[in-house]
């Protein structure tokens, strides 16, 4: 529990990844929360074979994109760290989502006014935190400039959630 309180640290830009080694049951575990929590909230979206199909996607994807950037930079050796810290976060911004998911159901319940904008920004505000933890991470990890893990983690992102939404929507 306590390496789980060290990884979330990161989503509130505190810790430093290179300081955390997990033992591979824990990074299983975060593969296999991020694969059900991203089903959970693709099924709320969408129609569930096509949400966990595209979850699929995204998770390799994901492997794919981290497994290409060590290779490119030499540095295979933080896979471990860098996926399990990516995914720790990511698990923490979806489990936020399904939140979101959830208070914009009892919204149109309960007919809000304002309930897309409400919906709407908290989306914005989710990818935006989504998008500081990456780069975070990638600037700690790598200690590149911030304009560079700004990039990089724009870049992540379409790769692992812009790919998978085209390919499913064409």
């Amino acid at each position: 529990m306590s390496l789980l309180i060290k990884y979330l640290g990161l989503c509130w830009f505190i810790n430093n990844p290179a300081d955390l080694v997990p033992p591979k049951s824990f990074m299983w575990k975060t593969v296999v929360f991020y694969l059900v929590s991203g089903i959970i909230v693709e099924s709320l979206i969408a129609d569930p074979a096509d949400g966990t199909l595209e979850v699929l996607m995204r998770t390799i994807m994901a492997f794919t994109s981290i497994a290409t950037l060590l290779l490119v930079i030499k540095k295979w050796q933080y896979f471990n760290q860098l996926f399990t810290a990516i995914f720790v976060c990511e698990n923490f911004i979806m489990t936020l989502a399904i939140a979101a998911e959830a208070l914009d159901f009892i919204m149109v319940m309960n007919k809000e006014e304002y309930r897309e904008e409400i919906s709407i920004s908290l989306a914005v505000l989710l990818v935006v935190w989504y998008l500081a933890i990456v780069s975070y991470i990638l600037r700690q990890l790598f200690s590149y400039r911030m304009s560079a893990s700004v990039i990089l983690a724009f870049s992540y992102f379409v790769l692992t959630y812009g790919i998978p939404m085209f390919i499913m929507d064409v």
